[in-house]
């Protein structure tokens, strides 16, 4: 159960990733694809079930925020995705604002990768020292 679980967090993860990527070139471009119901409807089907497995997993693992310190920098780094997503795609004033934070919450999503790829709050940033 636990590897169905994980193929399912990676998985969604990617999706989420992936349509986050072209809903921000579709913002930048100013696309009409952004008010389509589908591109509305579908991403958080998606980030709910990665949350729901990442909830699975730390139960499964025994593994926990705030008591483990690369899942607690994973959930303070989704915090700052989040908080970085909805200016990109909802309440940045100016295309440029939405911008910078759309490639800020890109880098922030990679960073979130690299911690749970090496279970270490620094992430990739410690092989870089």
């Amino acid at each position: 159960m636990y590897h169905l679980t994980r193929y399912i967090h990676e998985l969604c993860a990617l999706a989420s990733f992936a349509l986050f990527f072209v809903r921000g070139v579709w913002m930048l471009r100013e696309s009409p694809q952004l008010s389509r119901r589908w591109v509305r409807i579908l991403p958080h089907g998606i980030d709910t079930l990665l949350l729901a497995s990442a909830v699975a997993l730390t139960l499964m693992l025994h593994q926990y925020p705030l008591t483990d310190a690369w899942l607690t920098a994973k959930l303070v780094g989704l915090l700052v995705y989040i908080g970085l997503g909805l200016v990109a795609l909802r309440y940045g004033k100016t295309r440029g604002a939405r911008a910078v934070a759309w490639i800020g919450a890109l880098a922030v999503f990679l960073y979130i990768v690299s911690v749970a790829l090496t279970h270490d709050p620094l992430g990739f940033f410690r092989a870089m020292t």
